[in-house]
């Protein structure tokens, strides 16, 4: 498609000015007649989330999302640029993408004056309209707002013409979408300067008669345990948001299934059976629940897709060292979460020093409603036939899968544990076989039908 390049073409194509909140709802409202999907890649909010977030974009608020860590603010924050018109025009060569219909800086006001309909115009993609600052205690008014730029009083201009100022983050976002996170992490002070922003929506740097109407929509992230007036946020400010949105974990474990299987890595190179992705998310809930975690703090998404990522890097291990050509995630795998990801969960102080053994129990009762969910009632005594004349078999981190079924032997019935497992067709391969074999030993133990001993990672299952 032709792309005006100067305004006397722009407005011959018929091009209309909306502002960025105007162009969110306008096309907010084109997808909801459309039934079309609004924030893509997010899981878990569509009955609750989603739907005050769109109440208060189409009231055309700026707004601030509560929520523990991990819960997804700052990806869905960063979806809502979806809703912005494809291209959109600037002032070529401004700094604060001054639209050619109303330029507001003193450089292209200028431009306008002398070039009349010659202005030349450039088009900017939504995903270059938006800006994102992570809140630190460090942030200074001059990133975020702006400051005199000393190279400019160095050319010889002088200290009061308005072009001497080097704009900061949220300018130089200026028609499109700002996100600030961690916001009470802001000094007082620094957020004070958000004020004019949020209301009269100008900014003033360092006492410059200059007043620049600001096209902007303003989206915030906070812990709520912080964005409370006995935290670390100005009651002023708050007031300035037109919503606050609280955003939660995923309230079901299919939800959490939806988002491992979503964000973790698909090309560390082995996969991951549908029955470990369960013991995941299952263990991730746990975790959260558990009165020995501090839930102030919260345990993050990250948890869950990392645990994925790290009992996928493990099988791939197996596999360089045993000559395995097609990894395939089992439960001895899971047993390196516990302490990869130890650092990620905040415990009560009463708890120190007991960290992986709690998270060890957890991880337990994972994989025990795990298969009491997948392999519950089943037959499983051609498995515990193995163990009749005191047999035992060896598995282990460093065991490969055609080695763990021969010590195993044939098992009646195999295709049908497979299968309430989730292994559907092209999935016959013997890493799939091995794993659901280990996980099917891994349950009797739980169910106190086998016993298991760990030692030097060899684990022995006997009966």
């Amino acid at each position: 498609m032709h792309q005006p390049r100067i305004l006397r073409e722009l407005r011959e194509s018929g091009h209309v000015h909306r502002t960025v909140k105007a162009e969110v709802r306008e096309n907010l409202l084109v997808r909801l007649r459309a039934g079309e999907p609004r924030f893509p890649g997010i899981v878990g909010f569509d009955e609750s989330v989603l739907p005050h977030l769109e109440r208060a974009l189409l009231a055309g608020h700026d707004l601030v999302l509560l929520g523990e860590r991990g819960q997804g603010k700052t990806r869905l924050i960063r979806t809502v640029t979806g809703l912005l018109d494809e291209w959109t025009p600037v002032v070529e060569g401004c700094e604060i993408n001054d639209h050619p219909y109303a330029p507001v800086c003193t450089r292209c006001q200028t431009l306008a004056r002398e070039l009349g309909d010659e202005l030349p115009v450039a088009w900017k993609h939504r995903d270059e309209r938006y800006g994102e600052k992570l809140a630190t205690p460090d942030t200074s008014v001059g990133d975020l707002i702006g400051d005199v730029d000393p190279i400019k009083i160095a050319e010889g201009r002088t200290l009061g013409d308005p072009e001497t100022v080097h704009y900061g983050l949220v300018p130089r976002t200026n028609r499109g979408v700002f996100s600030v996170n961690e916001l009470p992490d802001l000094a007082e002070r620094i957020q004070v300067s958000l004020l004019n922003v949020l209301e009269e929506r100008d900014i003033q740097v360092r006492g410059y008669n200059l007043r620049l109407p600001l096209d902007i929509l303003l989206i915030a992230s906070a812990n709520p345990e912080d964005y409370t007036n006995r935290g670390r946020i100005i009651t002023p400010l708050k007031d300035r948001f037109g919503a606050e949105i609280r955003t939660h974990y995923p309230l079901t474990i299919e939800d959490e299934l939806t988002l491992i299987r979503q964000e973790s890595v698909p090309d560390i190179g082995a996969d991951i059976p549908e029955h470990l992705i369960e013991v995941i998310a299952r263990f991730t809930r746990l975790v959260r629940e558990s009165t020995a975690v501090d839930a102030r703090s919260g345990v993050s998404a990250r948890f869950s897709i990392a645990a994925a990522e790290t009992a996928s890097a493990s099988a791939v291990r197996r596999a360089a060292l045993a000559d395995e050509e097609q990894p395939v995630a089992r439960v001895v795998d899971l047993a390196c979460v516990v302490h990869s990801l130890r650092g990620k969960v905040e415990f009560e102080v009463s708890e120190e020093g007991r960290e992986t053994e709690i998270l060890a129990h957890l991880l337990r009762r994972a994989t025990s409603e795990t298969f009491r969910s997948r392999l519950g009632g089943m037959d499983l005594s051609p498995v515990t036939d193995k163990f009749a004349e005191g047999n035992q078999v060896e598995s282990g981190e460093l065991v490969p899968a055609g080695e763990l079924l021969l010590r195993i032997g044939p098992v009646n019935g195999l295709a049908k544990v497979m299968s309430r497992l989730g292994m559907g067709a092209g999935e016959e391969s013997p890493g799939h076989a091995a794993a659901a074999l280990e996980f099917a030993l891994e349950g009797l133990y739980l169910m106190r039908r086998l016993s298991k001993e760990d030692l030097d990672g060899v684990t022995v299952y006997r009966t």
